[in-house]
């Protein structure tokens, strides 16, 4: 099953930065994962031979790729660590370490989208408009979640 997951992987992503170029572009991650699944790559097969606490992205560039994967905790720590991300506080500095939480629980990364801010546990820190606000408005904290995907798959 490991060598037809490779076949179809790479049938859509023929070098691994072919993948990552892709993966980084893409503001939804599960558009990529449905069209993975369209050519038969099973993800709930993956998780199950390797474990729930990876996301797609390393159980992709592992099994395609045979690159040494990182549990969602591991990218979530060194997110936590990035120098982009540090100077933020309040408001804006609860929401990165709720959504950092959110990915290392449930492997959740469509962080740009501004809807994500409706979802629980985010949603305690007041309506989309006003979290936007404490990250300077919608465009800056769209412009900061994309730093945050950054420094989870860097």
């Amino acid at each position: 099953m490991r060598e037809y997951n490779e076949k179809a992987i790479r049938s859509e992503f023929a070098t691994m930065d072919d993948f990552i170029k892709r993966w980084s572009e893409e503001e939804r991650k599960d558009v990529i994962i449905e069209e993975l699944l369209d050519k038969g790559v099973l993800m709930e097969e993956l998780e199950e031979e390797f474990g729930s606490e990876y996301d797609a992205f390393d159980l992709i560039l592992h099994v395609a790729y045979g690159q040494k994967m990182m549990t969602r905790s591991e990218r979530a720590q060194r997110a936590k660590k990035s120098e982009k991300l540090a100077s933020y506080s309040g408001v804006a500095r609860e929401v990165i370490d709720a959504l950092v939480q959110k990915y290392q629980d449930t492997g959740y990364a469509d962080f740009d989208d501004i809807h994500v801010l409706k979802l629980d546990p985010l949603n305690q820190f007041g309506n989309p408009m006003s979290i936007a606000q404490s990250f300077g408005g919608k465009a800056s904290f769209i412009e900061t979640m994309k730093e945050l995907e950054d420094s989870l798959y860097a």
